[in-house]
């Protein structure tokens, strides 16, 4: 039987406890530092406190992951190419995928594009990595030979609607993830019974979803209102995840 503990501590501090080669999947969502209200944390550090800030927790990350073991970093604009560069250059990870999310709503602007994405970068800490393609495959648009049936490879661009407001399962917090895009990430790279870390639990959506794939969770989150719910969340009945796929609806056409 898996466990999945939330721990009301900082990411550092938890992340240096974890033994060296230790962890299979890391998912790490840290604040974009674009000022954003997070109860009790400063979401607006100077430039270079947060970059110092990143390449500690990411030094934590390069430490504790197995060689075989992947990392998934949710990033905005601003910071991606900092963090690119800090996990490629600096600490040799191997880029896998650069994964946008698309989103059907977000912020609106009149002086240019309103923006519709966020980036994940997926890096590996080896040159071979565990992948389980055949537990994320979507179904396939038309019944041909070339097709591989079982479904298709869902790609770099992903879809998965926002937790809206009016989402029984939203919580209390200004940037919370559907649970689609965690449940793709720990089946790709993760088997039954492995340990997941998330450094940055915010509303807990990692570690409900561990509970339901059977993935040991360890969450490590600063504000103690953030880790009480995300606890309370964690002992709520299961009834499916808040957002999937739209392609996972496909009934395949026959040519």
């Amino acid at each position: 039987m898996s466990e999945q503990k939330i721990f009301h501590e900082s990411c550092l501090t938890g992340l240096e406890k974890i033994n060296d080669n230790s962890v299979d999947l890391i998912i790490a969502d840290p604040p974009y530092n674009l000022g954003k209200n997070y109860n009790t944390t400063n979401d607006n550090l100077g430039f270079d406190e947060y970059i110092s800030f990143t390449k500690e927790w990411m030094s934590h990350a390069k430490r504790i992951i197995k060689p075989n073991g992947t990392v998934y970093i949710f990033m905005g604009v601003q910071f991606i190419s900092y963090i690119f560069k800090i996990a490629q250059k600096d600490l040799s990870f191997d880029l896998n995928s650069w994964i946008s999310w698309h989103y059907t709503q977000g912020i609106g602007k009149t002086k240019g594009f309103s923006p519709r994405h966020d980036d994940i970068l997926m890096f590996n800490a080896g040159k071979n990595p565990k992948f389980n393609l055949d537990a994320i495959r979507v179904p396939q648009k038309y019944y041909r030979s070339r097709n591989n049936m079982r479904g298709a490879n869902p790609g770099d661009v992903w879809q998965f609607s926002h937790v809206h407001y009016c989402n029984e399962n939203r919580r209390d917090h200004p940037t919370q993830k559907p649970e689609g895009l965690f449940e793709r990430m720990i089946l790709a790279s993760s088997d039954n019974g492995d340990v997941v870390v998330d450094p940055f639990s915010g509303s807990g959506t990692c570690a409900r979803v561990c509970k339901q794939l059977n993935r040991n969770c360890l969450s490590f989150e600063i504000d103690e209102k953030y880790v009480l719910q995300s606890r309370e969340r964690l002992e709520e009945p299961f009834i499916g995840f808040d957002s999937i796929d739209p392609r996972m609806e496909r009934v395949p056409l026959d040519l």
